[in-house]
């Protein structure tokens, strides 16, 4: 397969690579998708023919994303995805909390999603401040 792309695609392909990486493999320890693994590494491995040398550190003879570029603002992006994530699953499940129901009927969906704007207007305001947690 063959894919021409410009320097600036090919450097949001390693961005969509690395952050997709780093969902699917970041908490699997020892389980990780080796696959996944082989394509971001085979894609860093390309930055020095594209004159983005600093992109990409070797151990081992294996081509990694290097300290300058997970430390150049991509982990910034994740925890923006990663907030977004966990207010939205957070409204949801006391929404649904509230509503005594895991499994919400059809008919209840306007109710649920009533819930959760009232939700994300509260975290919108003061974030999880107000959260708690009783025994």
């Amino acid at each position: 397969m063959q894919i021409e792309l410009t320097n600036k695609e090919f450097r949001r392909l390693l961005d969509m690579v690395y952050i997709g990486n780093w969902i699917l493999n970041s908490c699997r320890e020892n389980d990780r998708f080796q696959d996944y693994d082989d394509v971001e590494e085979k894609l860093f491995a390309l930055c020095p023919e594209q004159g983005m040398e600093a992109l990409t550190e070797y151990w081992e003879g294996h081509a990694y994303p290097s300290r300058a570029y997970t430390e150049g603002g991509i982990h910034e992006a994740i925890a923006d995805y990663e907030d977004a994530v966990f207010y939205d699953i957070l409204a949801e499940e006391l929404a649904r909390r509230d509503m005594d129901n895991d499994s919400v009927p059809q008919e209840d969906m306007d109710e649920l999603n009533e819930r959760m704007d009232e939700y994300y207007s509260e975290f919108e305001k003061n974030g999880i401040e107000n959260v708690k947690v009783e025994p």
